[in-house]
């Protein structure tokens, strides 16, 4: 009897303990954060514009230093370009957590922080770090690594902080920074190649050179491109099966990788549905589903689900996103094992499709022996999907523990 009575009570203690969980699903909002705070209007406007709110949204741990509208003014005064803006912008988010009691309390009285700008690599050298640090009476200063010791900003303010996930602090001025203010070309004007090269898609970017995809790609992005990028680590794993494809299923793949309009990260996030690609060409459809969780988006073919696991640029007409494995359509990979089918997205949440956008069309490259499109060999372990941790506050959220809570208070009573 005492062995029953425990057992409930142990039960009892499982389901309230569950029910009180907290989970991760709802992400931190610069821009409703900020919104609070009129005197950042200018700031948390020009986050939205260079579209750095949605990065700074897709991170944990980070640090954005806000400048009010005085600040702003004197920035905009210098009548730069929204991309050499968000550069600007980029160095005043930093990598790390820094509350206000953080600040007070920095190892050996300073500390190097890396920015967003310095992520991009549009950084040389050291400038895309920042100077904290603790001065004498209270006051922590901050100031581009590049300006040798020269802290020309103080910490005014923390204005919001969720330990240890983003704090946004103000600081007294903007961070001058001739590295962050240099021209910056505009994405059509950019060698999509080399920028993929650059950050982390080095195997993608040289095929993509070797192949007429190429020019598919270049002739799209005036009138709108977004790409998705494999890792070098997906396209080493993936070159066995690559080189049993066609050339012109090769070029087909590489095609799959890119859409003919711009979509940004929070696009993909709210109009989830089936998108069209390059290669989508009448009754080839070569098109996979878009689905987000949170944020996580995830692109799913009939063969494998791929994650975007980072953004490259995100600036219209043109946004490069990497994701963590080689898009597989059914056309090429017809007898490969494919995933469970994705569910039919409602139709008033359908993404744009690109099937109208004015898609400058390749040209097919010459047939192999074997016939074009073949079916390469199936996906081996690449072919399970990876499960994302959520990034995000603690929210509320019924459920998975609201089912256990019952079920805990079922057994209970069959206890009794």
């Amino acid at each position: 009897m005492q062995l029953r009575s425990a057992a409930a009570v142990a039960a009892v203690v499982l389901s309230v303990a569950l029910l009180l969980l907290p989970n991760t699903t709802e992400a931190h909002n610069i821009t409703k954060i900020l919104a609070k705070y009129p005197q950042f209007s200018t700031f948390n406007h020009y986050l939205t514009e260079t579209h750095l709110a949605a990065e700074i949204n897709n991170r944990e741990t980070i640090t954005v230093c806000a400048v009010d509208n005085a600040g702003m003014a004197e920035l905009l005064s210098k009548h730069l370009s929204i991309y050499t803006i968000k550069n600007v912008i980029s160095l005043h988010v930093l990598l790390d957590y820094f509350g206000a009691k953080k600040l007070h309390q920095i190892t050996n009285g300073t500390a190097l922080a890396a920015t967003m700008f310095q992520a991009t690599g549009s950084a040389p050298g050291s400038t895309g770090f920042v100077n904290i640090t603790d001065l004498k009476g209270g006051k922590v200063a901050f100031g581009p690594a590049e300006n040798h010791g020269n802290l020309p900003a103080t910490f005014v303010k923390a204005v919001e902080e969720i330990p240890y996930n983003i704090s946004v602090i103000q600081i007294s001025t903007m961070l001058p920074s001739a590295a962050a203010e240099a021209p910056t070309p505009e994405p059509s004007q950019m060698n999509i190649t080399s920028l993929m090269s650059a950050h982390g898609c080095k195997v993608f970017a040289e095929t993509l050179l070797s192949s007429p995809a190429e020019k598919t790609f270049d002739d799209n992005v005036d009138g709108g491109l977004t790409v998705f990028c494999p890792g070098d680590d997906a396209m080493k794993n993936f070159a066995p099966k690559f080189k049993k494809l066609t050339a012109e299923g090769k070029q087909s793949l590489l095609e799959y990788h890119g859409v003919p309009v711009y979509q940004s990260m929070d696009s993909l996030k709210s109009n989830n549905g089936v998108m069209n690609t390059l290669a989508t060409d009448g009754s080839k459809k070569y098109d996979f589903v878009v689905q987000n969780d949170g944020n996580v988006v995830t692109l799913k073919t009939k063969i494998v689900t791929a994650k975007i696991t980072g953004t490259l640029i995100d600036e219209q007409p043109l946004a490069i996103f990497t994701i963590n494995k080689v898009l597989m359509p059914k056309e090429l990979f017809k007898n490969a094992p494919a995933d469970t089918p994705a569910p039919a997205p409602a139709p008033e949440a359908d993404a744009p499709s690109p099937k109208g956008s004015k898609k400058k069309k390749h040209k097919a490259a010459p047939a192999a022996d074997t016939p074009a499109d073949s079916p390469a060999d199936g996906p081996s372990d690449d072919v399970a999907d990876s499960t994302a941790d959520d990034n995000g506050t603690f929210s509320y959220s019924v459920g998975g523990p609201v089912v256990a809570g019952v079920l805990s208070m079922w057994f209970f009573f069959v206890l009794l």
